[in-house]
């Protein structure tokens, strides 16, 4: 009986902090051309997050999309903050930046374009480098993953013109 009223409090804690699941987001556009480059993990999330996650279908062919999402760049980016005493770096802060911009069939823009930054800091021991490099690893992927979210969130902020098909 404990075990059942304990239930309930954690669920209706989550339910009054407003607390729910990522589900479906659902955007002014049906049909989307990504032109993303070939090898870029930001473009690879941003295809599968908006395949799975969205009401907007990817269509392979410019032409039957209702807008088009350019991916203009993406940078990785690593500063040293602090150094030891010997000279050599103590905490570096990643920087994962990219620029996108939607526009429609007849080229205007419908999200001029956009630069998103993420950053983390990361703390830096050279007797544990291959635990860092994973670490930085794991870093940028989650970075790659805000943005991403921040750009699917700027999609659903698209106004369609009234002359778009």
């Amino acid at each position: 009986m404990s075990r059942l009223l304990i239930g309930a409090a954690f669920a209706l804690s989550l339910a009054g902090c407003g607390f729910q699941l990522r589900g479906s987001q659902t955007l002014p556009i049906e049909r989307l051309y990504l032109a993303l480059p070939v090898n870029s993990p930001i473009g690879a999330e941003i295809t599968r997050v908006v395949r799975s996650s969205t009401n907007a279908s990817v269509v392979q062919d410019r032409k039957e999309a209702q807008a088009i999402m350019e991916l203009l760049g993406e940078q990785r980016e690593r500063e040293v903050l602090s150094i030891n005493a010997q000279g050599r770096a103590r905490e570096y802060q990643l920087r994962l930046r990219t620029t996108f911009r939607v526009i429609d069939q007849e080229g205007v823009e419908l999200i001029a374009p956009t630069s998103l930054l993420a950053r983390r800091d990361i703390a830096f021991n050279e007797s544990e480098l291959l635990a860092k490099e994973s670490e930085e690893v794991l870093l940028y992927r989650d970075m790659q993953s805000d943005l991403v979210r921040q750009i699917v969130n700027r999609l659903q902020g698209i106004k369609l013109s009234t002359h778009a098909s």
